[in-house]
C-alpha cells in the first residue's frame, strides 16, 4: 500500500451517551403538575413512540453535527474547479430496422429510417454516405414512419413522420423542396406513378388541434408506438401546396380527401394497375376502388389479425401475413362491389402455412413468380406461388424485420434483409445464400429487454490492445467486439454455445447468458460469467471461462473453463490485479471470496502449457461479499460486506482491518480512488460514503433522494463520476464528485437510463488531464460515449451530394468483352476535331447545361425527350428513301467491277461514326482468311491464301449474296496458279454471321 501523508484530517469521534442533554428538570418549570392519572394502553404506545422518535431526533442531531464538522473539514481544503458539462454520442441506431428499406430506381443506394433521419446507403459497401437533414435543420420534428419514391422525379423522396408533416426530398441534393403539413401524426403512405400529384396516407386523429402559425413548425407529442386500439382515418392528399408563394416553412395541401375510417393500420398500398386502393388492419383487410374513393372502403375479414401486406408487381392481388404465421393470398379486388357500402364479406383466398410465429414481412419478386416471407424464426421462406413449393434459407441471425427485393438493373435479383439486430442481410437469388452482411452494434432493443433478466447484470469491458468494446450481442450468449473509431464490428464471440430457436407458443425459452466480463489491465485476458437458470427439470448451470488474446488472428481464445466456481451460486463480482501476477479475483453468493492464478505446465514433449487454477478461498464472517476492488499498485484488495469493507493482504489473505459504514447498511459497490490508493468510495442504496483508509474513518458522507446505481473513479485524479436514477425511467442524475467535499463538481441530467458504466481511454489523451470519458449501455441497449472530448464520426453531418455520381461507364460489348476494345474506337488518339452540327435546335453546352440543374428544377421527361429526338433527326420521306435504296445497290457493283484504288484515309475515326457492327463486320474477313491459312489445325485444306486486312470499316457493306462465287467472274488476265489460290472457304453462299456465331 502506498504511503500517503495525511494532512488537516479532523477524525470522526462518536457521541457518548454523557454527551447527550437531557431534558429541562420539572422543578424548573412554573406551571403546576397535572393531576395522575392511571395510564391506559394507548397512553403507553404513544409514549414509546415519543421515546423513539427522540433517539431518532438524537441521532439526526448526531449526523447533523458530523455533516458540520465534515464541512468545516472540507472547508479547509483547496475546492477544484467546476466541470463543464460531458457530452455524448450513440453509436447505435434505435429502431433501424422497424421501417422496411427503399431502394433506389437503379439499385445502387438504399434508404434506411433511424427515428427523424434518413440514411442513405451503398448496396456494395452497406457504408452511410449521405444522411438527409434532421431535426436541427429542416427535417422531421418526430419519428419518421414511413417513405416511398416520388412517381414524378426517380430522385426525389417523400417522407411522413408522427409530427404530421409530408416531406418531399431531392436527396441527390440533400434539400427539403417543400412540406406538406396535416397537423395528424401520419403512420403510413403509398403512392402510383398514375397518380403523380397525390399521395395516400393513413392518419390517426390528433389529441388536439392547436393553431399554429404558418412559419412555426408542429410538433406531435404521439409516442412512436402506436396503440393497437388506434384508429386510423385514410386520406388522398395532393401534394401541390395551397399557397406555395407565401414563403412559410410549411404549406396546406390543395386538397385532401377522405377514403374511409380503419383501425391502426399495419400496411397501405396500391394495385399493380393503379386501380384500388388496399390498406390493412386489425382482422380486415380494406379496399376501396379510385374511381368511386367517396364510396368508401370494402372491408373483407381475416381469421387472425394481418401483420403485413404486399401487392403483386403484375396482378390485382395482394398477400398479407398474419400473427398466427398465415401467409395469405387475396383475389378480392376484380369481384363485384357491393351494393351497400362499408359491409363486411369473405373473399377468395388461398394459404401458405409454414411460420410458426407472427409474420413480420412478405414480398413479392419482381417477375411476381415468387413471394417471400420472413418472422421471428430468423428464417427466410421463398414460396413458388404457381406449385406451392417452398425453399428456406435458414439461420440469418436474427430475427427478420422486414423483406425487400432490389428492382434495379443489376443482372442478379436480389433479397434485402432488415434484422432485429439492426443488421442488413443481403441474399443471392440464384444462390439462395447470405452475399453480404452488414452491421455496426447487434443489438435488439426488444430482443434484449425480453431475455434481459433483472437481477443479472451488462456485461461492458474496452480492451487496450485493440482499442476496442466488449459488448453484449443480439443473443445473450454472445459477446461482440466493436471499434468506435472506425465504427466497425470487429468479431462475435459465442462465449456459451445454444441452439437459437424461437420461443414455443409464448413462453421464451431460457437461454443462457453471459453476465459478466472484465478483462486484464495486460489486455492478454479476458475472464467471462455465463449462467443459465435451472427449473424444474433442469439444475441450473453456471460457468467461469478466461480467454487469451491471440495477436496473430485478433481474436478469443478459450483457456480454461471451470464450472460453478462458486457453487450453483451466482458470481456477485470479478476483477484482474493491477500487478504483475494477474491474479483473477471473484465473490459468490456463498459467502467466499476465490482468488485464481496462472499455473504452468509441461507435458512430454517439454511444451509448455498455461492455464488457470484456484488460488485460495476465505471470507469474512460469514457475510455475503458483493464487490470487490485492487488497489492502484495490487497490494490491498477491498472486498465490500453487508455494512462494512473489509481490507486483504492480496498476497497473504491477511484481513489488515474493517472499516464499518452505519451510513449504508447493505453495500453494494466499493472502488478505490485516486492513483495513490488512500480513499475508497463506497454505495449503497441513496447513500455514498468516501473513506480515508489511513485514517480508517469516514471522510464524508452524501443521502440522495434516489438510489445509485453505479461508480466509475477517474484513473489519474482524485475525482469519481456516480450514477443514480431518476423519477423518470427515461432520464438518469451524472454527478463527479471528489474527494475533498460532498460538494459535486458538475450535476447534469442525461435523457437516457445505463445499465453499466466503465472508463474509456481516449488515444492521445493527456494522463493528469481533469477530463472524463466514459462508455454505458443504456436500459434501451444502446452504446453511448460520454465524455469531455467525444470526437466519433457522426453519419448525421456526411454530405448529402456525395451521393452525386460521376459519367456512367458505359457497357461493353460481347466483341470488347472478348478482345478489349478497338483501335478503330479509340477516341483519345482521335486526331480530327470533331465539328458540332449547327443545324440542331440545341448546342451540346446548352443541352448538358439543362442536365446540370438540379432534379427538381427540371422539366417532365416527356416534354423533354420528343423535341430533343426530333432535333437530331432528320425526317426521310418515302421517295428519297427508294432512291438511297436504288443507288446504294448500283454503288456495290460498281465496287465490285471496278479495280481498288489507293485513297488516303484517316488512321482514326470518330467514335460516334462506327457502330459495333461495323467493328465486327469489318473483322468477318479478317477471321474467314485465318481459317484458310497453313497452319490452322481445323481446316483439311493446305492452300495457300492471300491474307488481306482492311484499314478502315465501309460506310456500306456488300450483301452476303454478292460476295459468293456465282457473282464473281474470273479475271483472264490472271494466270491459272493465281487463280487457283483464292480460298474456297469464304466463297460460301448464305445468311450473314451473326454476333453469337464468333464465339
Amino acid at each position: 500500500m502506498a504511503a500517503v501523508k495525511v494532512i488537516n484530517h479532523t477524525p470522526f469521534v462518536p457521541r457518548l451517551p454523557k454527551d447527550v442533554p437531557l431534558p429541562p428538570s420539572p422543578a424548573d418549570s412554573t406551571s403546576p403538575p397535572p393531576p395522575v392519572k392511571k395510564k391506559s394502553r394507548k397512553s403507553k404506545t404513544k409514549e414509546k413512540e415519543k421515546v423513539k422518535e427522540g433517539v431518532q431526533g438524537i441521532k439526526r442531531q448526531g449526523e447533523q453535527e458530523r455533516g458540520n464538522a465534515n464541512e468545516q473539514h472540507e472547508s479547509e481544503m483547496p475546492q477544484p474547479e467546476p466541470l463543464k458539462p460531458l457530452t455524448w454520442a450513440s453509436l447505435t441506431d434505435s429502431n433501424s430496422n422497424s421501417h422496411p428499406p427503399i431502394f433506389t430506381k437503379d439499385g445502387s443506394h438504399f434508404f434506411s429510417i433511424v427515428r427523424e433521419r434518413i440514411k442513405i446507403h451503398s448496396t456494395s459497401s452497406g457504408k452511410v454516405i449521405s444522411t438527409l437533414p434532421g431535426p436541427q435543420d429542416d427535417g422531421h420534428q418526430d419519428i419518421i414512419t414511413s417513405a416511398i419514391l416520388s412517381a414524378n422525379n426517380a430522385f426525389q423522396l417523400i417522407t411522413v413522420s408522427l409530427d404530421g408533416t409530408i416531406k418531399v426530398w431531392d436527396f441527390l441534393e440533400g434539400i427539403l423542396l417543400h412540406t406538406i403539413n396535416l397537423e395528424q401524426p401520419i403512420h403510413h403512405v403509398c403512392g402510383h406513378e398514375k397518380i403523380k400529384d397525390y399521395v395516400f396516407v393513413a392518419t390517426a386523429k390528433a389529441k388536439k388541434k392547436g393553431s399554429s402559425d404558418g412559419n412555426e413548425q408542429p410538433k406531435s407529442n404521439r409516442s412512436a408506438k402506436a396503440s393497437s386500439e388506434e384508429s386510423c382515418i385514410i386520406l388522398r392528399v395532393s401534394l401541390k401546396p395551397q399557397n406555395p408563394a407565401s414563403g412559410a416553412k410549411w404549406h396546406k395541401s390543395s386538397q385532401i380527401t377522405p377514403v374511409g375510417k380503419t383501425r391502426y393500420t399495419a400496411g397501405l398500398a396500391v394495385s399493380a394497375s393503379g386501380e384500388w386502393l388496399i390498406a390493412v388492419a386489425g382482422h380486415k383487410a380494406y379496399v376501396a376502388q379510385m374511381s368511386a374513393l367517396k364510396s368508401g372502403f370494402t372491408k373483407y375479414v381475416s381469421p387472425d389479425a394481418l401483420t403485413c401486406l404486399a401487392v403483386h408487381p403484375l396482378e390485382d392481388y395482394f398477400a398479407t401475413g398474419d400473427a398466427k404465421g398465415v401467409v395469405r393470398l387475396w383475389y378480392c379486388l376484380n369481384q363485384a362491389r357491393p351494393v351497400v357500402a362499408n359491409v363486411e364479406k369473405r373473399s377468395q383466398t388461398s394459404e401458405l402455412h409454414w411460420h410458426a410465429h407472427a409474420v413480420s414481412s412478405v414480398a413479392f419478386t419482381t417477375n411476381g413468380a415468387y413471394l417471400l416471407s420472413g418472422g421471428e424464426e430468423a428464417t427466410l421462406v421463398i414460396w413458388q406461388l404457381h406449385s406451392g413449393k417452398k425453399e428456406f434459407v435458414p439461420r440469418v441471425g436474427s430475427p427478420i424485420k422486414n423483406v425487400v427485393v432490389s428492382r434495379g438493373s443489376a443482372a442478379e435479383e436480389e433479397y434485402l434483409l432488415g434484422l432485429a439486430d439492426a443488421s442488413f442481410a443481403f441474399i443471392s437469388s440464384a444462390t439462395l445464400k447470405l452475399s453480404r452482411v452488414f452491421s455496426r452494434i447487434k443489438l435488439d432493443s426488444a430482443t434484449s429487454s425480453a431475455w434481459a433478466s433483472s437481477s443479472s447484470a451488462t456485461p461492458l469491458a474496452v480492451h487496450s490492445l485493440s482499442s476496442t468494446l466488449v459488448l453484449p450481442s443480439s443473443h445473450p450468449s454472445s459477446l461482440q467486439t466493436y471499434s468506435p473509431s472506425s465504427s466497425t464490428l470487429v468479431a462475435e464471440l459465442e462465449v456459451s454455445p445454444s441452439n437459437r430457436v424461437s420461443r414455443q407458443e409464448e413462453k421464451m425459452l431460457e437461454p443462457s447468458r453471459v453476465e459478466r466480463v472484465v478483462i486484464s489491465p495486460s489486455g492478454e485476458w479476458m475472464a467471462t460469467i455465463d449462467r443459465r437458470e435451472g427449473d424444474e427439470s433442469f439444475r441450473g448451470e453456471i460457468y467461469l471461462k478466461i480467454w487469451w488474446w491471440d495477436k496473430k488472428s485478433a481474436f478469443w481464445i478459450l483457456n480454461t473453463r471451470v464450472d460453478r466456481p462458486h457453487g450453483l451460486n451466482k458470481v456477485t463480482s470479478m476483477s484482474f490485479s493491477p500487478s504483475d501476477e494477474n491474479w483473477l479475483v471473484t465473490t459468490g453468493e456463498d459467502r467466499n471470496v476465490k482468488t485464481w492464478r496462472i499455473r504452468n505446465t509441461k507435458d512430454k514433449k517439454g511444451n509448455v502449457e498455461v492455464s488457470w487454477t484456484s488460488r485460495s478461498s476465505f471470507g469474512f464472517r460469514l457475510e455475503m461479499p458483493r464487490d470487490s476492488a485492487w488497489s492502484p499498485d495490487g497490494s490491498l484488495l477491498a472486498v465490500a460486506l453487508d455494512g462494512s469493507v473489509a481490507l486483504y493482504d492480496s498476497i497473504s489473505n491477511a484481513l489488515h482491518f474493517t472499516i464499518v459504514c452505519s451510513e449504508c447498511p447493505k453495500i453494494s459497490s466499493v472502488r478505490f480512488i485516486g492513483h495513490h490508493g488512500q480513499y475508497i468510495a463506497v454505495l449503497g442504496g441513496p447513500n455514498l460514503v468516501v473513506c480515508d483508509i489511513i485514517n480508517r474513518s469516514v471522510r464524508w458522507h452524501r443521502r440522495h433522494n434516489h438510489p445509485y446505481v453505479t461508480l466509475v473513479p477517474h484513473p489519474y485524479q482524485d475525482t469519481f463520476v456516480t450514477i443514480h436514477r431518476s423519477a423518470s425511467d427515461t432520464t438518469i442524475e451524472l454527478v463527479v464528485y471528489s474527494i475533498s467535499s460532498s460538494t459535486p463538481l458538475l450535476s447534469q441530467t442525461l435523457p437516457f437510463g445505463i445499465r453499466n458504466l466503465v472508463w474509456y481511454p481516449v488515444p492521445n489523451h493527456f494522463a493528469r488531464s481533469r477530463k472524463f470519458s466514459l462508455v454505458g449501455v443504456t436500459h434501451a441497449f444502446g452504446v453511448v460515449l460520454l465524455g469531455h472530448d467525444i470526437n466519433i464520426t457522426d453519419e448525421a453531418s456526411l454530405s448529402t451530394k456525395a451521393l452525386q455520381k460521376g459519367l456512367a461507364v458505359p457497357k461493353g460489348s460481347l466483341f470488347e468483352e472478348m478482345f478489349g476494345v478497338p483501335a478503330l474506337t479509340d477516341v483519345s488518339h482521335n486526331a480530327v476535331s470533331s465539328t458540332i452540327d449547327t443545324s440542331l435546335p440545341w448546342k451540346s453546352s446548352e443541352t448538358g447545361s439543362v442536365f446540370d440543374a438540379p432534379a427538381y428544377l427540371m422539366p417532365p421527361m416527356e416534354s423533354l425527350f420528343e423535341p430533343l429526338i426530333n432535333g437530331f433527326l432528320k425526317l426521310r420521306l418515302k421517295e428519297n428513301m427508294d432512291e438511297e435504296h436504288q443507288s446504294g445497290i448500283q454503288g456495290v457493283a460498281d465496287e465490285m467491277t471496278a479495280e481498288p484504288m489507293d485513297i488516303e484515309e484517316p488512321a482514326f475515326i470518330e467514335m460516334g461514326k462506327v457502330s459495333k457492327d461495323d467493328v465486327l463486320d469489318t473483322f468477318i474477313p479478317f477471321f474467314k482468311d485465318i481459317t484458310g491459312l497453313p497452319d490452322y489445325p481445323f481446316h483439311s485444306d493446305t492452300r495457300p491464301v492471300a491474307l488481306t486486312l482492311p484499314t478502315t470499316p465501309s460506310s456500306h457493306h456488300a450483301k452476303p449474296a454478292l460476295r459468293t462465287v456465282a457473282s464473281q467472274k474470273p479475271n483472264p488476265n490472271v494466270s491459272p496458279k493465281k487463280q487457283a489460290s483464292t480460298p474456297s472457304v469464304p466463297a460460301k453462299t448464305g445468311k450473314k454471321r451473326s454476333r453469337h456465331s464468333l464465339v
